[in-house]
């Protein structure tokens, strides 16, 4: 069946394709002759070399499945029996990447593309594959920086992503599911999208333009064929693209890039409060008019924070000159800011508006998330149980505050949000005594576990 258009619909379709044109003037041709259609080609032709397939091959400790350490396995099927120990799986993936200093090789893709990699491969929109090292990356925003050595590479330029508007056309750029280079368009649907559990610091740039396993680390451009943002992940129920895609924005990740090629690391800005959301109730007992901003309820002594003269109850409105609507804002601007800089904070107190300005520093920060040196929990990150922590005052021990996929720990059982209890059967109240109980070159830790409402114990053998 051939399917036909009304006319009426033909003119519809008519008049959307005038405005399209006529929005996006700077890029497309002005007039419709019947020679000449509206096309992305010519912008495409300048920035599809600068963004790069990337193939990655690692290794990942895996245990054995349960089912051969059964007794009763083992007693009727001894052919299949396996000793009980770790075993090392290969493992690949594809993503995207965007070459954003030519001369020096430099690509931005995300970390989950190149987590666990041994060895990776960058094919070039010309064909050519060039092998790339990691120059460093940043898991909680999902940043990585790799170095690459090839002549006529093709960089892209970038744009001010603090200047984005919901409505902008923009176009995704990546490798979805290994087909090759792939674009797809559509217009920013939302800004500053945060509080979806992807990464630890989120203000994702939110777009309806396709994107699809494979896209992540590949660019995301505006109708300049300027950088505006890389793309990290999608809202699916089924895996497939929804019209919810997600992007890191080309300021921040930049931010990321430049400290980590000035120290190698990433080091987080630390304020020393704890602050919260501004409820309707809140917001009616402080006197305020709107719900936005977020409470000061917790200033640490000693702290950035206490030394510049924050008070509990203070409300945060902007921090240079950004408007704050919630507790997470301030999370993310403190957090992604680099240790030295001075920020201004706009506040209210009593009804009465001021400003400070605070020296971030690293502070503390690194304390509250100590990296476990035990060789068996590598990857690990623990503190002590903090306030707000359901566990709190009535477990002793240490909460589980990162674990990376695929590690040994990971592999064993060990999960985000566990508490430890015990280890080696010897109870640990604190970090210190955690710490001193696994730092030592044990090959096998027994830990007693807390999780929701259930106790259990693992063990992590080498």
């Amino acid at each position: 069946m051939i399917n036909t258009v009304p006319k009426f619909f033909s003119t519809i379709l008519l008049a959307a394709c005038s405005f399209f044109s006529a929005s996006v003037n700077a890029a497309l041709p002005q007039e419709l002759d019947g020679k000449e259609l509206p096309s992305l080609a010519p912008m495409l032709e300048n920035v599809t070399p600068a963004v790069v397939n990337i193939a990655t091959e690692g290794r990942v400790r895996q245990r054995q499945s349960p089912l051969f350490s059964d007794p009763f396995f083992r007693r009727f099927f001894p052919q299949f029996q396996i000793p009980d120990q770790p075993i090392e799986r290969k493992t690949s993936s594809l993503g995207s990447g965007v070459i954003v200093d030519a001369k020096r090789g430099l690509v931005l893709t995300n970390n989950h593309v190149i987590a666990n990699a041994i060895q990776i491969t960058v094919t070039l929109r010309d064909g050519r594959q060039v092998e790339a090292e990691i120059v460093g990356a940043d898991p909680e925003t999902d940043i990585a920086v790799l170095k690459m050595t090839a002549e006529n590479l093709t960089a892209l330029t970038t744009s001010d992503s603090d200047n984005l508007r919901v409505g902008d056309f923009v176009v995704a750029i990546g490798n979805p599911f290994g087909l090759g280079q792939t674009v797809t368009s559509g217009i920013i649907s939302a800004l500053s999208r945060s509080g979806l559990g992807i990464e630890e610091y989120e203000d994702f740039i939110q777009t309806d333009a396709s994107i699809n396993p494979g896209n992540s680390g590949g660019a995301l451009v505006n109708l300049k064929g300027q950088l505006v943002g890389i793309n990290t992940a999608i809202f699916s129920q089924s895996g497939a693209s929804h019209g919810i895609g997600f992007a890191i924005p080309i300021n921040l990740a930049l931010r990321i890039m430049e400290q980590i090629l000035d120290t190698g690391e990433v080091k987080r800005g630390f304020l020393g409060v704890s602050i919260q959301d501004i409820s309707p109730e809140l917001a009616e007992a402080f006197g305020l008019t709107k719900k936005s901003g977020a409470l000061i309820n917790k200033v640490l002594k000693d702290s950035p924070a206490d030394k510049a003269g924050l008070l509990p109850g203070d409300i945060v409105i902007s921090i240079d000159g950004k408007k704050i609507r919630n507790a997470n804002d301030v999370r993310n601007r403190i957090g992604l800011l680099p240790v030295g800089e001075r920020i201004k904070f706009k506040l209210l107190r009593e009804s009465k508006e001021f400003e400070l300005t605070i020296l971030v520093d690293e502070g503390t920060s690194k304390k509250t998330k100590p990296k476990v040196t035990s060789e068996l929990l590598i990857g690990v990150t623990v503190s002590d149980i903090q306030k707000g922590s359901p566990y709190f005052g009535k477990v002793k021990g240490v909460t589980v505050l990162e674990i990376k996929r695929g590690s040994l720990a990971w592999v064993s059982g060990l999960r985000a949000n566990d508490v430890i209890t015990s280890v080696n059967k010897n109870p640990v109240k604190n970090l210190e005594e955690f710490l001193a109980a696994v730092d030592k070159k044990n090959d096998s830790l027994l830990l007693r576990i807390v999780r929701g409402n259930m106790a259990t114990f693992i063990v992590i053998k080498k």
